[in-house]
């Protein structure tokens, strides 16, 4: 057989077919599930959401663009629009970094805090409906390892949320 011949694809067995169908279907119907609860209830998009709480999950209530494109996953280009959006709703701010005036850092409003508490408990309460109230103590404890395990081919630098 010669050496650039193509080798016999690895096959998904049934049950990993299984896993897999039942993974993707997961990734589908999760956010738009997630988008409808928090327009209907507080009136941002799920991103927008995510984007004010990585915020808000800092002290300062204020991180780098570039550190907030990388815990939201977002191109810089997308998170752009994004900020603009928040910004004319008067949820966040922009400005140059006072470390580096070449990076720029958002910065939460008085507002944007408030819509991130406003927000929350609904939006927790559908995560809770629709991931953890299904599973038990030992299911959402090996869906913590499977999902850690998936990140760290993933995101191997742990950019996300800072998770190890």
């Amino acid at each position: 057989m010669p050496e650039d011949s193509p080798t016999e694809p690895r096959w998904l067995n049934d049950d990993e077919r299984t896993a897999w169908l039942r993974l993707i279907a997961v990734t589908m119907l999760l956010p738009s599930r997630l988008e409808s609860e928090l327009k209907r209830d507080s009136g941002v998009s799920h991103f927008e959401y995510y984007v004010l709480a990585m915020i808000s999950e800092n002290d300062a209530r204020s991180l780098p663009l570039t550190e907030l494109a990388s815990r939201t996953n977002s191109s810089l280009s997308r998170l752009s629009h994004v900020l603009a959006r928040l910004e004319r709703q008067g949820f966040l701010t922009r400005c140059a970094s006072r470390r580096d005036a070449r990076a720029s850092v958002a910065n939460l409003t008085e507002e944007g805090w408030a819509k991130v508490v406003a927000s929350a408990p609904g939006h927790v309460e559908e995560v809770r409906t629709v991931v953890f109230d299904p599973l038990t103590a030992r299911q959402v404890t090996q869906l913590s390892d499977i999902c850690g395990r998936l990140l760290s081919t993933l995101d191997p630098d742990h950019r996300l949320l800072g998770l190890e």
